[in-house]
């Protein structure tokens, strides 16, 4: 399962993890964020001890999807070193994130 990163602990999970960090805005309430859900947490065992990959609910943590201008879910930002490096929105392939997080390892 992927990471369950809130507004209290986005900083030190995402903005100063050493490893590349996935992160997956969305809802319950979105239907194309409950099919991208899966798929983070597949990529999630997969790259686990290779790469931080979690999920913020946007509807209880408002605070960095404001920050990082999310407009759209569901959203998958990939940071490395603290700074935004790629951004997805909407439904991508397993393929494209993974892809995004290889380029960082």
């Amino acid at each position: 399962m992927a990471l369950e990163i809130t507004d209290s602990n986005f900083e030190e999970t995402v903005l100063k993890s050493e490893k590349p960090v996935l992160v997956d805005f969305w809802a319950a309430w979105c239907g194309p964020c409950r099919m991208v859900g899966p798929i983070i947490d597949e990529i999630s065992a997969e790259y686990d001890g290779k790469a931080v990959v979690g999920k913020v609910d946007i509807d209880s943590h408002q605070q960095y999807a404001a920050q990082f201008g999310v407009r759209n879910i569901p959203t998958v930002l990939i940071f490395k070193n603290g700074e935004l490096v790629d951004r997805k929105v909407g439904v991508s392939s397993k393929v494209d994130y993974t892809n995004a997080i290889d380029s960082l390892i």
